[in-house]
């Protein structure tokens, strides 16, 4: 049996490998997408074709080709290709792996080792890999979908070069799809036959990720009867196999921090058509709808604030509807108060104001309560002062308080809160005026 040959005799019933592996490119001519690394000028073919092979990390979503070029690198430059699980290894492996390498590179072969996941070994799982790296004796090729930033040890992150790989757009995606189609070692068996149209809606569902589509072409195929010896691909015959496709979305990872701060943005925006996108992007992922009632209430009072008091109410009243009537039908309050504080009037008089008073608090610490303020409660505290002075406001007119200070000393004329024109806090700075002016 050929490496590719995974189909059984009659051509009905995969064997072995999916869509995905049997066809992957064999060259650079075959890799489709990231032209802003191997195309022409591309980075990674000048590394390749120029220069000596060094450790890299590439960065980016599933299925853009991330796996097929590390192994691509190591067919050309002719080097040793080891595969590594980071789910399944641990440090020991990783030595054994340099011991191997060390065998090999005496015998004058170089040895690239491709770690998937990069990102799940722990601190010293990494850290077992610095002085294999740093000493040549390894090419280190590492992938990961979340940010090296976080989920990579710095002194390993600085011995790599980060590439960057982009989602496939929908041509790329469509390329791949009609490569699959054609070659012998993907469907070319089963005569499949699929309009331009139907094409479209697949690379339009597979979010980027050419291997979802290749599952989901592959899905569609084995389900559909041929006809005079054609399988015809419909959009129904995708959109079934579409169904219980999952978006991309790792509620842990950098992706789940991308979303909810497009959610917060748009609703900052005055948006609410690109708030409810993200809001429906998060729910059908799976997001806890708590968290974004969370996110909503703390956007109520930082971003509206008193420009429309009500916003703070309605974010805490879909609390309490999202706990009693739950998902499905949580995505209605969710909804309905996503347009609302999106469509509200904006001040983050609170942040703000906050932020000035703590300024104040950090700069000056514990400044005594002035003695005014402070309750009474023995004879003793009386006999110091406490409390002496004070005008209690439901005994005066507003006039007679208008000089009254309720800061220490120090800060007597200091102003936190400075209201805006906006909405509801224009009648608040009405409010505040009046009573300065008694």
């Amino acid at each position: 049996m050929e490496l590719f040959d995974n189909i059984s005799q009659d051509g009905n019933k995969p064997i072995n490998k999916p869509l995905a592996e049997r066809i992957r490119p064999q060259n650079l001519e075959e890799f489709t997408g990231q032209s802003g690394l191997v195309g022409e000028n591309g980075h990674i073919r000048k590394v390749i074709e120029t220069g000596e092979v060094h450790s890299m990390i590439f960065w980016g979503p599933p299925g853009t080709g991330k796996t097929t070029l590390a192994r691509l690198i190591a067919c050309i430059k002719n080097y040793e290709f080891k595969e590594f699980s980071a789910v399944l290894s641990g440090v020991n492996d990783v030595r054994r792996i340099a011991e191997e390498t060390k065998i090999s590179r005496a015998r004058g072969k170089r040895t690239i080792l491709f770690v998937d996941e990069i990102h799940r070994f722990n601190k010293a799982q990494q850290d077992a890999f610095l002085p294999h790296v740093e000493d040549g004796t390894i090419i280190l090729i590492g992938s990961t979908t979340e940010n090296p930033s976080f989920s990579i040890i710095a002194p390993l992150l600085s011995r790599a070069t980060v590439y960057v790989f982009k989602s496939l757009d929908e041509n790329d995606i469509i390329k791949i799809i009609d490569r699959a189609i054609e070659l012998e070692t993907g469907l070319k068996k089963f005569n499949v036959k699929i309009s331009a149209e139907v094409k479209e809606y697949l690379a339009g569902m597979s979010d980027g990720d050419a291997r979802t589509a290749l599952n989901i072409l592959e899905s569609a195929v084995f389900t559909t009867k041929p006809k005079d010896n054609v399988r015809e691909l419909t959009l129904e015959t995708i959109k079934s196999a579409t169904e219980h496709c999952p978006l991309l979305y790792d509620k842990k990872g950098e992706e789940h921090y991308n979303i909810i701060s497009a959610f917060i943005k748009s609703m900052r925006g005055s948006d609410p058509d690109a708030a409810l996108y993200w809001l429906a992007r998060m729910i059908e992922s799976g997001e806890d709808p708590l968290f974004i009632v969370r996110r909503m209430v703390i956007f109520a009072a930082e971003d509206i604030g008193n420009a429309d008091p009500q916003a703070l109410i309605l974010a805490s009243a879909c609390r309490s509807a999202i706990e009693f009537v739950g998902l499905p039908e949580g995505y209605l309050p969710l909804s309905q108060t996503v347009i609302y504080l999106a469509t509200a009037p904006k001040s983050n008089s609170a942040l703000v104001s906050y932020g000035n008073a703590m300024n104040d608090v950090k700069k000056y610490g514990s400044l005594p309560v002035p003695l005014h303020l402070r309750n009474p409660v023995t004879s003793l505290m009386e006999g110091l002062g406490y409390g002496k002075n004070y005008k209690y406001p439901h005994s005066h007119k507003e006039g007679e308080l208008k000089n009254e200070t309720y800061l220490p000393d120090k800060l007597k004329n200091s102003h936190y809160f400075i209201p805006s024109d906006i909405a509801f806090e224009q009648e608040i700075k009405q409010r505040m005026e009046k009573r300065k002016k008694g």
